[in-house]
């Protein structure tokens, strides 16, 4: 979606004279290479071997030491899961610092870290928490559609640590920036990598338009099997959504009583199972809270919250969501950093990511991940709404300098969705470009 503000500066008087063009993201497409270039793998960490050994197999060339002055690489991952001591921090400078002078346009930054949560030792603790605050740093630091993210890894997670760098280092990530992902030693099985989803059986609330229906897109093309959901009202474009996916439409209100149940006996009866759900049906009422009425708090608290809650009781339920399945909540950076005017919204938001946290422990004994996305500024046809000047902000107030897509937020859900990702629950990754609000 091209705005006023990108036209202009893409203009060729802008760039005569030396105005700052946005950089056109590399976003994933079927077949495309996993990043361009070689990648720079280094650090001596316990997984650069194996993080290595696996590029080599995508076809990817994986280097230990820089190229020749000049040539630039795709992408680069420092391992630095066996730092002990702040000393140790000095690898991510010696090694870093060169390699992002070399880094391709849309190049990648993936440093890979020791979960401090595991750890006892402080010293050990103090130096892989530092790693947060040196990937976030530089993920604003970087240009060109560069991205920097960070993997904290429990124990010998190799298949979890592969998964996130693989995320990270592909196009699915475009407007991922500065997020940190903790991976457990969940295992997982070899999945087709053009379609991982095959097979599944995934039901997407909030389907007829906008982020629901690109979420509705993306996974069925990853292999999945789509019920479709939205309210009655959006009928005719739930059904075109349905259609063009090959999947099928459901029409119900997600905040009457037996919606959860009516999901789980459509997914079933029609498709045989229930493998993914993903709750993005979710709306606005803004309002300065000294004004803030009845309907618009509550009305965004049922859609946005409670229907959450409600189906999830029939979803998990017996019959329902299969072991091993996934459950991905659509959250907000307005729940992360709050929003002038949204307290319900903002509320509404935080809960879900409580909701993550909390059920993503209930379920795990069942291999079950519950994980959300937190969308910043997306171009949809709501936010082509917003009034001139706070829409331009919105857009450039981040480290890519630029408004995601809804496939930005769609390709987060499908990774989430993946058999690959069983080691990742209990998360909250922001699609906003590292967005300057919020954490």
């Amino acid at each position: 979606m091209t705005d006023l503000f990108t036209t202009i500066v893409s203009s060729p008087v802008a760039r005569k004279v030396g105005v700052p063009q946005p950089t056109r993201l590399r976003r994933y497409e079927p077949g495309m290479p996993l990043c361009e270039g070689p990648v720079l793998v280094a650090g001596g960490g316990r997984f650069a071997d194996g993080v290595a050994a696996w590029l080599g197999g995508e076809g990817v060339a994986a280097v230990s030491t820089l190229p020749d002055e000049g040539d630039k690489v795709g992408a680069v991952v420092l391992d630095l899961s066996a730092a002990t001591d702040p000393a140790d921090l000095d690898q991510l400078r010696l090694l870093g610092a060169p390699a992002v002078k070399a880094l391709r346009r849309n190049g990648r930054v993936v440093v890979i870290g020791t979960d401090p949560a595991t750890l006892t030792d402080v010293a050990e603790v103090t130096t892989q928490r530092a790693l947060e605050g040196a990937v976030r740093s530089l993920g604003k630091e970087l240009r060109g559609g560069a991205t920097a993210n960070l993997v904290l890894a429990q124990g010998q997670a190799h298949d979890g640590v592969r998964s996130a760098v693989e995320f990270f280092l592909s196009g699915r990530s475009a407007y991922v920036d500065g997020q940190v992902v903790r991976v457990d030693e969940s295992t997982s099985g070899d999945v087709d990598a053009l379609r991982p989803l095959d097979g599944k059986v995934a039901v997407v609330t909030g389907a007829a338009r906008g982020i629901g229906a690109e979420i509705a897109r993306v996974l069925a093309r990853d292999g999945a099997t789509v019920v479709a959901v939205d309210v009655p009202a959006a009928g005719d474009a739930l059904a075109t959504v349905a259609n063009e996916v090959r999947g099928t439409a459901l029409q119900l209100d997600v905040t009457s009583d037996d919606a959860g149940s009516r999901i789980v006996e459509h997914a079933t009866t029609r498709h045989g199972g229930l493998d993914v759900v993903v709750h993005n049906a979710g709306i606005t009422r803004d309002k300065l809270f000294v004004n803030m009425d009845d309907d618009r708090w509550h009305s965004v608290m049922e859609v946005n919250l409670r229907s959450v809650l409600r189906m999830n009781d029939a979803i998990l339920g017996e019959g329902g969501l299969a072991d091993g399945g996934r459950i991905v909540c659509v959250a907000s950076i307005a729940g992360i950093a709050g929003n002038r005017g949204q307290t319900n919204y903002g509320a509404s938001k935080a809960g879900v990511i409580g909701l993550v946290t909390a059920l993503s422990r209930q379920v795990a004994d069942r291999g079950i991940t519950v994980n959300a996305v937190a969308p910043g500024f997306i171009e949809t046809e709501m936010t082509a709404r917003i009034p001139f000047a706070t829409r331009e902000i919105g857009r450039r107030m981040n480290s890519l300098q630029q408004g995601g897509h809804p496939k930005d937020v769609a390709e987060t859900i499908a990774w989430f969705a993946q058999p690959g990702a069983a080691a990742v629950t209990g998360h909250v990754v922001r699609v906003c470009g590292q967005s300057l609000l919020g954490a």
